[in-house]
């Protein structure tokens, strides 16, 4: 598969000077964590239900972000892309990913629109 977008998460003053590599295919997003001991979780992008963008005011001086996500994966419920360049276009990016994903895939989320709701009260 090609590569989309591949960045480490930044560390003081901006710099990549972490062990951790987020990599986006067309399918899937890989998150490789250690130096040593290297850990490599794989997430299906249609698994995906939910983006955040997060940016403390540190994050914006050195113009890297946070994105927070939200997934249905079995060992990757929720989990960030943490402190990435350009972390807008990224969420942009992996946002039109997934709605492709999950077109081809045909699977789409409902929103429980009766959450909290009890006949009864």
């Amino acid at each position: 598969m090609d590569l989309l977008w591949r960045d480490r998460k930044r560390t003081i003053f901006g710099l990549p000077l972490s062990f951790t590599v987020y990599e986006l295919e067309e399918e899937r997003l890989f998150i490789r964590t250690g130096f040593l001991h290297v850990r490599e979780d794989e997430v299906r992008l249609y698994r995906i239900m939910d983006l955040t963008f997060d940016q403390s005011f540190i994050q914006r001086i050195f113009g890297v972000g946070t994105i927070h996500c939200c997934s249905s994966d079995a060992t990757k419920k929720d989990f960030d892309i943490e402190s990435v360049k350009n972390a807008r276009e990224v969420r942009e990016l992996l946002s039109q990913k997934i709605e492709e994903q999950r077109q081809a895939k045909r699977m789409f989320y409902q929103e429980d629109l009766d959450a909290g709701y009890h006949e009864d009260e």
